[in-house]
This record gives C-alpha cells, structure tokens and sequence, in this order.
C-alpha cells in the first residue's frame, strides 16, 4: 500500500472527494462553494472535464438543487432554498406536530434567555466592544448559537405547520 492511500478517516484535505464518482464530486464541489462558479471551476474542484461537470450541473439544475446564473461565462452556484425545504420536509416527516411543537417552545425560552442576558431583541444588536478584551471571544459565540437558535426555530415551525396541514405562510 502506498502512503498516500487511505482506508480508514477522512480523505487528504486537499482532494475531499477521492473515492466518489463524477456525479458526487461535482455535487460535492458545488455544496462547498461559497460563490457562484464556472463549470471549469467546479470541474477543476471536481476532478472532472468541463464536458462532465457541465453534465452533472444541468442534472442538478432541473432538481432545483443548483442555480444557473446566465452570462459569460454561465456561473451555479448551490440552492440554499432547495437544502431548506428538505430540512423541513424531513423535520416534518420525523416528527409530529407535538413534538415540533416542543421543540420551537424549547427554542424559543432559550431565546428568551440571550434576550434577557444582553438587553436586546437580536443577536445581531449587540455590542461586543462593550464588553471586557477577556470575554469578546464568549460573546461572539453566544451570539451565534443565539442566531442558530433563532434559525432552528424558523424551520422548526415551518416543519411544524406543514405537519399539521397549515397553508398560513411560514416566513418569519
């Protein structure tokens, strides 16, 4: 066995996909994107000739799991929307409506809680320079689990008025 052959962990972190097929790298390359992309980009990402990457991305464009951004070059980039309303269908398939139910109560004390701590309605009014050089780093990870508290119970309770049959809007 040679060194750079692995059976056990994950891949070498520059080639996060070895071992997949086509399809799975040029998916993968596009999930972990952060702008949009050209197919020669994500092909490159992807290991791949533009030809198949090109391939692929049309496949995940008619899914809805990609967006293609028309232009010269045409970019993709991934469908934030389409990964949400999987999370939500799922939550609202594994759950019930109770128990989605406790969940956004649940979420929405421990909001209650940061709202109370820091004296203000979001995350994103708080201060950190009010607060002493030793505790920043503290509050700037409370303040994302708070933004993660929040968004959990957006989704929570758009799983749980879809569970219970609700045509009222869900956006919150």
């Amino acid at each position: 066995m040679t060194d750079d052959v692995r059976h056990d962990g994950p891949p070498p972190f520059d080639r996060p996909f070895e071992g997949e097929d086509t399809k799975q790298r040029v998916y993968g390359a596009v999930l972990h994107a952060r702008e949009p992309m050209t197919a020669a980009e994500i092909a490159e990402r992807a290991d791949c000739s533009s030809e198949s990457a090109r391939t692929h991305l049309s496949f995940y464009t008619d899914l809805g799991i990609v967006i293609r951004h028309e232009g010269r070059p045409v970019r993709y980039e991934r469908n934030d929307d389409y990964f949400e309303w999987r999370r939500v269908n799922k939550l609202a398939r594994e759950n019930t409506v109770d128990e989605l139910q406790a969940r956004v109560s649940e979420l929405t004390d421990r909001i209650e809680e940061y709202r109370g701590e820091y004296g203000v309605d979001s995350p994103a009014e708080v201060d950190v320079l009010e607060f002493d050089a030793e505790r920043i780093d503290d509050v700037y990870v409370e303040l994302g689990n708070w933004a993660t508290l929040i968004e959990e119970r957006r989704l929570h309770e758009r799983a749980r008025r879809k569970a219970a049959g609700s045509t009222a809007p869900s956006h919150s």
